[in-house]
């Protein structure tokens, strides 16, 4: 199959006083051709009997193309976060799984069931944040500030999350975040900055930044946003938190990418728009099918639509490239079995956090006080 080479460019803010940002400002990425309708069919039933055959599952993350959303629900894989993803796999009784996302995906269902084979459609798919998060950079960066404790999102490499304390997502990082700064901890934070100054504003935490952005949700224009509002004076405004925080601050709901899916199927509104990447929005029309979303605008005279709110990395996913890894077992995903327990760590201080949340528990108490053994 033929693939164009699309160009990303984008740009890393300067550091802040006290913070570190990585240099990062270029990378690239495949652009699978879209399948004719008989090609699509037969990929499709092609990848149905293959996950048969290799007691495989499909694990795909919201962004990703509409097929390959369908096809894991389907066969009975899953659609969600990159973490559920993860848990998702290591629970399910498959030996093999396929992730459909973006590589810090598939290293996270490897942390958490090394024992499985994990492949990957294209191990080139990367992230922006990830990209701009080297581990030696931000390994330096924490022995410059021993005296914090390091919180890091879940769009980090392995290596990264093996130098961390904690790991968060968007859903659960406000939570967490404040059970920190209640039992005294000061927080070093990294990669994503809006994401960052939003739990900042929320908690009130003492937090330093490593200042990455995402490259979709950072293009978000307040000033486009606010005229799409007057065009529809009805809609209601959900806003992923990596968005900037003068867009962040026109929303009606602030949420991940599940808080984004419960707040449009618990409001009343009939009209939203929707500040994440363009791939949620078939399953937000899929589970909505009497409302209409519109996206947030990346364009007008503010903007430089590098993204046009589509991860360029997402769309290297494709139909094909399910089939052919499953076929032949290419792009396996491989972590460094030495960083797999520090990798494993964090993520597990966190399962631990949302289950007694989710259970009604005391969570903080799993947060010890700063200076204690």
């Amino acid at each position: 199959m033929n693939l164009a080479m699309k160009e990303v460019d984008y740009e890393q803010p300067q550091a802040e006083a006290g913070g570190a940002v990585c240099a990062t400002k270029h990378a690239w990425a495949r652009v699978p051709q879209e399948p004719g309708r008989s090609e699509r069919t037969a990929l499709k039933d092609k990848i149905r009997r293959l996950l048969k055959e290799k007691n495989a599952v499909m694990v795909s993350h919201y962004y990703v193309h509409p097929d390959l959303q369908d096809l894991a629900e389907e066969t009975g894989g899953l659609v969600s976060d990159s973490l559920e993803m993860a848990r998702f796999g290591r629970d399910h009784s498959a030996q093999t799984l396929v992730v459909s996302g973006v590589r810090f995906m598939g290293e996270t269902a490897k942390i958490l069931s090394p024992e499985k084979r994990v492949l990957m459609p294209d191990l080139d798919a990367t992230c922006s944040l990830d990209l701009g998060c080297p581990a030696d950079e931000f390994s330096a960066f924490c022995d410059a500030h021993p005296e914090r404790t390091v919180v890091v999102y879940a769009n980090t490499s392995a290596a990264v999350k093996a130098r961390s304390d904690w790991l968060v997502t968007s859903s659960c990082a406000l939570d967490i975040v404040k059970a920190l700064k209640d039992k005294g901890h000061k927080i070093l934070w990294a990669p994503d900055r809006h994401l960052g100054h939003y739990i900042q504003r929320e908690t009130g935490a003492d937090m330093l930044m490593w200042n990455g952005s995402c490259i979709v949700h950072n293009e978000f224009k307040a000033i486009e946003l606010q005229d799409l509002m007057q065009q529809h004076p009805g809609a209601r405004v959900l806003v992923h938190p990596e968005s900037p925080a003068e867009v962040v601050a026109l929303a009606d709901a602030v949420g991940s990418t599940s808080g984004i899916l419960k707040a449009a199927h618990e409001m009343d509104a009939k009209v939203f728009i929707v500040a994440t990447d363009n791939g949620m929005m078939h399953k937000l029309r899929t589970l909505n099918p009497g409302k209409l979303f519109l996206e947030a605008p990346t364009s007008g005279n503010s903007a430089t639509c590098k993204s046009c709110a589509h991860c360029p990395w997402m769309a290297m996913n494709s139909l094909a490239d399910v089939a052919r890894v499953l076929e032949t077992g290419a792009n396996e995903v491989q972590v460094d079995p030495a960083i797999i327990p520090k990798a494993r760590l964090p993520i597990d201080r966190m399962l631990a956090f949302t289950s007694a949340l989710k259970g009604g528990n005391d969570a903080g108490r799993l947060v010890p006080h700063i200076g204690a053994a």
